[in-house]
């Protein structure tokens, strides 16, 4: 991807309430098995809508998905930003770039409706699993990337909470 095209993909992100932005080897993600096992054994959400295990892909589905791309785009946000809108705006723009291949990853479960019917997404414009829904390792993949994440222990702490696009 050329610098120029970079440039404006980062100015976007930027405008869709990103606090940074990088450019990732799309090696540089981890997919471990685990994250999915905590999101049955600790989220509420387990089960209960399409973007979520056991619907969402499984580690295998998305390590195989990651390997078609060689680029990645990691997005930082701040307390308080809906990443998984904020991600699918992002993919849109970028789509509309003539990068037709993107595809993202959002944050926490799916909000879009009261309740999922499970049956079939009623919004799969706007419906993206989260990255650790998928299997991937978000503190391996942030942290092999120079961005802070660390658990927190404190309403006070610092928020980041950040969203994944594949791009080739």
């Amino acid at each position: 991807m050329e610098q120029s095209s970079r440039a404006v993909i980062e100015t976007l992100c930027l405008a869709n309430k990103g606090i940074d932005v990088k450019f990732i080897d799309s090696a540089s993600i981890a997919v471990r098995y685990w994250p999915r096992y905590k999101c049955q054994y600790g989220c509420p959400s387990y089960g209960k809508n399409l973007c979520c295990p056991p619907y969402a892909p499984s580690p295998d589905e998305t390590k195989r998905i990651i390997a078609d791309y060689t680029l990645g785009l990691l997005v930082r946000f701040d307390r308080g930003v809906k990443v998984t809108p904020a991600m699918v705006a992002i993919e849109r723009e970028i789509f509309l770039k003539n990068y037709y291949k993107i595809i993202s990853f959002g944050a926490c479960s799916c909000q879009l409706c009261k309740e999922c019917s499970l049956s079939g997404c009623t919004m799969p414009a706007l419906a993206r699993p989260s990255m650790e829904a998928c299997g991937i390792d978000v503190y391996a993949t942030v942290g092999k990337n120079g961005f802070p994440l660390h658990v927190l222990t404190s309403q006070d702490d610092e928020i980041n909470c950040y969203g994944l696009a594949l791009i080739e």
